[in-house]
């Protein structure tokens, strides 16, 4: 891997897992990155739901969607992402993405919280079709940030493991502390 940033590890297990046709959801749209992806990947024949509550986020999206010509697939919500499942069947669900934290150059007061991080994560689990990806970047730090990470951590490590699989991954020699990728898989 060239680029060793966590976003950058994280789309290329999604680039394994999306392929033409499929739903995907990003959401933690912030500047659109994921959704981009998921956009081009799911194709003309795919859909991508993206939320977020910030209008900065939904408006620097729809910035990234055109200038990279991606298909007209998508639907940005703004929203909580624990309301996902308002706008998506369950075990419909290729591929879902979360970045936790706040939006990169934005109002750092305003970041995902714990409460409705895992009422997502929970929805979510329910749209996953079987084999389906959910990938997670928890961010620490800031007022909440170490919360968040504690509760979604304990959240994780109690998912039936008949279910899913959950991949935890650390950088282990990173000051300050470094962001925690996430993998969860759907087993059945």
């Amino acid at each position: 891997m060239k680029n060793l940033q966590i976003t950058a590890y994280m789309q290329h297990f999604i680039r394994q897992q999306v392929m033409p046709g499929d739903i995907c959801i990003d959401a933690t749209m912030g500047n659109g990155n994921d959704t981009a992806l998921l956009s081009q990947l799911a194709g003309k024949r795919g859909r991508v739901l993206a939320f977020d509550i910030q209008k900065q986020a939904l408006e620097h999206t729809k910035e990234r969607l055109k200038r990279d010509n991606c298909p007209e697939n998508y639907q940005l919500l703004l929203e909580s992402h624990e309301n996902m499942d308002v706008y998506a069947e369950e075990e419909t669900v290729s591929c879902i993405t979360f970045n936790l934290g706040y939006l990169p150059g934005g109002d750092h007061s305003v970041a995902t919280r714990a409460d409705s991080s895992i009422r997502a994560v929970e929805s979510g689990l329910k749209l996953l079709k079987k084999g389906g990806l959910m990938t997670r970047c928890i961010y620490s730090g800031g007022d909440t940030g170490y919360q968040e990470r504690d509760e979604m951590l304990a959240f994780i490590r109690q998912l039936d493991p008949h279910k899913y699989l959950v991949i935890l991954s650390e950088y282990a020699n990173r000051p300050n502390d470094p962001p925690i990728p996430v993998l969860i898989i759907k087993l059945q």
